[in-house]
C-alpha cells in the first residue's frame, strides 16, 4: 500500500490496514515501534481525511527527536495537539499551554526548581520510604503498584504541600488515574464526543478533577493562614514573579500548576519505583549489589548528600527510565513547513516522538531488551548520542521537574532495597494495569 498524498521524501505509509494505523497511534508504547521497523524512522501515517483529523508523522531517530524537541524555533513543533487540547479540562499550566502563553510560565516557574529547592523536597522520599516498607510483613504478598502510588503521594504532601496527603488517598490517588485516564484517552482518539455531551465518562472524570482541586484549595488555604506551615513550594508558587515583568501567577494559575505537578509527580515516580523493583525483582544479583552500595552509607536515614555514594543505584533508575519511561511518546504540532531528519514535514501535521521506541532500539541498543542498569556506567556511556536517551523529553520544554524526579527515585530505591528483599511473582511487567 502507498499513500500517493505524501509530501515529497517522506516514507509512504507502513502496510497496515487503517485500523492497525490507529492501534498503532494509540498504542504509543509499542506502535511507533512497529510502524519504524515497517517503514523506517520518520513516517507519515494518515488515518482518515485530512480535513477531518490531521496527519500524523512518527518519528523514532535521535536526529529525527532532536530537530522536533530542540527546534531553533520553539513554536514551529508546538504543544497544540489533541493530546494537549484535552489536558487543558485540567487546566492551563507550564505543561500543555502553547509556546507564548508558556514563556513566561517557565520564567516564573524555573526558580522554584533550583537544585537548592528540589533537594529539600527530595529529602522527604527517603523518611516516608523507610516508614512505608518498614511496614510489609516479611515474606507477604505486596502489591507495588498500589504501595508505591501511595508512597509517591506521601511524600508530594510532606515535600510540596506541608500536608498529609494519607487522609485523602484512598480518594485522590483513583481520582488522579481517572482523570489521566479520561484526558490521554479522548486525545489519542481519531473522533470524540463534543466536550458538552454529558457521557458518564466526562462525569466522572469531572467528580475526579473536582477531587484533586478540592485538596489543593485546601492546601493553598491552608498555606495562606498558617505562615508557619511547612508547604515551601505553594509559598514560592503563591511569591513568584515573572522575573522580566514582574507579574505574580494568579489564582487559577497557582491551582492548575499544582494539579499537574500533582498528577505527574504521582504517576511518573509510582512507575519508575515499581517498574525497579520489580526488575529486581528478578535479578537478585543486581538487587545485591543495589543493598551492599546503600549498605555502605551506614544504617542511617538517607539524604540528598548520599546520592553521590549511590552510582550504580542511579544506573538501575536510568535503566528503568529507558525500559518503562515516564512518557512514552511525545506529542508537537508543526504550525509551519519543516524539516525532521532529512524529511519535509507539512504545517498542521500532528508528530509523534517515539520515545519508548527508541529507548528499545536495536540500532542504537545492545540487547536492548535486557535490564542492563551497567549500560549506564560512565565508560560505556561515552560517545551515546543525547538525543537515544529522553526520559524527561529535551529542548525547552524538557521536564521542569526531572531533577525532583530522578532525587525521589534514587532515594526511594535504595531506601526500599536497604529494608527488603523483593522477588517478582509476574513474569512481564503488568502494563495493563497503568494508565500510561
Amino acid at each position: 500500500m502507498t499513500d500517493e498524498s505524501a509530501p515529497p521524501g517522506l516514507p509512504p505509509v507502513a502496510p497496515m490496514s487503517l485500523p492497525a494505523r490507529v492501534r498503532a497511534l494509540r498504542e504509543f508504547h509499542t506502535g511507533p515501534g512497529v510502524v519504524r521497523d515497517l517503514a523506517g524512522p520518520v513516517v507519515r501515517v494518515p488515518v482518515g481525511p485530512r480535513h477531518v483529523v490531521p496527519p500524523y508523522v512518527l518519528v523514532t531517530s535521535p536526529r529525527g527527536a532532536h530537530d522536533v524537541l530542540a527546534s531553533t524555533s520553539n513554536d514551529t513543533m508546538d504543544k497544540l495537539t489533541q493530546v494537549h487540547l484535552e489536558t487543558r479540562l485540567i487546566g492551563e499550566n507550564v505543561f500543555n499551554l502553547p509556546y507564548e502563553p508558556w514563556k513566561p510560565q517557565r520564567r516564573t516557574l524555573q526558580p522554584l526548581f533550583t537544585r537548592q529547592h528540589v533537594a529539600t523536597f527530595a529529602g522527604h522520599m527517603a523518611t516516608a520510604a523507610d516508614e512505608c516498607s518498614s511496614r510489609w510483613p516479611d515474606g507477604s504478598e505486596i502489591d507495588l503498584d498500589r504501595e508505591l502510588r501511595s508512597l509517591t503521594l506521601r511524600v508530594l504532601g510532606r515535600s510540596m504541600f506541608g500536608v498529609d496527603l494519607d487522609a485523602h488517598a484512598s480518594d485522590l490517588g483513583p481520582s488522579i488515574q481517572e482523570v489521566l485516564s479520561y484526558v490521554t484517552g479522548r486525545g489519542l482518539r481519531p473522533v470524540r464526543a463534543p466536550r458538552w455531551v454529558p457521557t458518564p465518562a466526562q462525569r466522572r472524570f469531572r467528580a475526579a478533577l473536582a477531587d484533586i482541586d478540592a485538596v489543593i484549595e485546601e492546601v493553598i488555604a491552608g498555606c495562606e493562614a498558617d505562615p508557619r506551615r511547612d508547604c515551601e513550594l505553594v509559598r514560592l508558587l503563591l511569591a513568584a514573579r515573572d522575573p522580566d515583568t514582574g507579574r505574580p501567577l494568579s489564582h487559577d494559575e497557582v491551582v492548575s500548576d499544582l494539579a499537574v505537578f500533582l498528577i505527574a509527580g504521582h504517576d511518573t515516580t509510582a512507575t519508575t519505583l515499581t517498574y525497579a523493583l520489580w526488575a529486581l525483582g528478578h535479578h537478585p544479583d543486581l538487587q545485591d549489589r543495589v543493598a551492599d552500595e546503600v549498605g555502605a552509607l551506614g544504617d542511617r536515614p538517607l539524604n540528598v548528600r548520599d546520592v553521590p555514594g549511590l552510582p550504580f543505584t542511579v544506573q538501575v533508575v536510568h535503566e528503568s527510565l529507558r525500559l518503562c519511561p515516564p512518557a512514552a511518546a511525545l506529542a508537537r504540532f508543526a504550525t509551519r513547513d519543516t524539516v525532521v531528519d532529512g524529511f519535509r514535514i507539512e504545517r498542521g501535521t500532528n508528530v509523534l516522538v517515539g520515545i519508548y521506541a527508541m529507548h528499545r532500539d536495536p540500532s542504537l541498543w545492545d540487547d536492548p531488551e535486557t535490564f542492563d542498569p551497567d549500560r549506564f556506567s560512565a565508560e560505556r556511556s561515552r560517545g551515546r548520542d543525547r538525543w537515544q536517551f529522553l526520559p524527561f523529553g529535551a529542548g525547552s520544554r524538557s521536564c521542569i521537574g526531572d531533577h525532583f524526579a530522578m532525587l525521589e527515585a534514587t532515594l526511594g530505591l535504595a531506601s526500599i532495597v536497604r529494608r527488603c528483599r523483593v522477588s517478582s511473582l509476574a513474569a512481564g511487567f503488568p502494563w495493563h494495569s497503568r494508565s500510561r
